[in-house]
């Protein structure tokens, strides 16, 4: 075998055998990385979902007028939470601001695009 194929190999095997046994990983490497805003979000949509479900199976009969007021309410106050704990998160802002763009490089960017 060449001396070169050989020095290339072990190289290889070393550089493999560090990674395996030297690197430590990170404890955030195999979390998810969902932000604490994702998280409210995600929250918020499935109050919705059980406000909409507790809506049908009220109207369909299988629960009482006050005990679909009661949960209901519950449901509203934690909802109102979490949009008071999102527009803390945001500071306030809904939507981040969008970057404007001047009529001639929108122009451009149309002109690309079409090409």
């Amino acid at each position: 075998m060449e001396p070169g194929i050989l020095i290339a190999c072990l190289a290889l095997l070393a550089t493999t055998l560090i990674f395996i046994f030297y690197i430590e990983p990170d404890a955030s490497d195999s979390a998810p990385h969902r932000s604490q805003l994702d998280r409210l979000l995600e929250r918020r949509d499935t109050i919705y979902e059980n406000l909409r479900d507790l809506k049908f199976e009220h109207r369909s009969g299988k629960f009482s007028e006050a005990d679909y007021e009661e949960m209901r309410a519950a449901l509203e106050k934690e909802t109102a939470l979490v949009l008071a704990e999102i527009e803390n998160v945001t500071g306030g802002v809904a939507r981040p601001q969008r970057r404007e763009v001047s009529p001639a490089a929108a122009q451009s960017l149309r002109g690309k695009s079409t090409s």
